[in-house]
C-alpha cells in the first residue's frame, strides 16, 4: 500500500490532522492522541469506501508544518540557525509562520534536523 500522507498542525487547542489525497481530518489534545485518531479517521475511511486496506503506523507519511514542529519539539531557534548557517531572524519568521520558505529552504532546515538527530542517537549518558 502507498503511504498515506499527512500534515500536522498546532492549533490553539491543541492539533489537528489532514490526509493530503483523502477526506480524512481529525484533532487531538496532544501528537499521540492525534495519530491515534489519523489511524482510526484513515482506517475508518477504507471501510466506509469499500477497499480492503488496514492501515497502520508505519503506513503514514507524517508532515509537520515549520511552527508545529518547533512547537512539538521546542529547539533553540538561534542556535539551531547557527548551525546551519541560516539567518536566525529568518528562521525565526519561518517558526512563527511569517513567512513560508522556500523548498530549498526546507531541504536545509530537514537535514539539519536530521543531522541533529543521528548525533543525538549516539550519544550515551552517565
Amino acid at each position: 500500500m502507498k503511504k498515506v500522507k499527512v500534515i500536522i498542525e498546532k492549533t490553539s487547542t491543541g492539533y489537528s490532522a489532514y490526509a493530503d489525497k483523502l477526506p480524512v481530518y481529525t484533532t487531538g489534545e496532544d501528537v499521540k492522541e492525534l495519530l491515534s485518531n489519523v489511524l482510526e479517521a484513515v482506517n475508518f475511511y477504507f471501510i466506509e469506501s469499500k477497499e480492503k486496506a488496514q492501515v497502520s503506523l508505519k503506513d503514514l507519511d507524517v508532515n509537520f508544518s515549520i511552527p508545529s514542529l518547533f512547537e512539538l519539539y521546542p529547539i533553540n531557534v538561534k542556535h539551531f540557525a547557527t548551525r546551519i548557517g541560516m539567518n536566525y531572524t529568518l528562521l525565526s519568521q519561518y517558526v512563527q509562520g511569517r513567512k513560508k520558505p522556500s523548498e530549498k529552504q526546507v531541504e536545509r532546515i530537514v537535514e539539519g534536523l536530521q543531522e541533529v538527530g543521528k548525533e543525538l542517537s549516539g550519544v550515551n549518558l552517565i
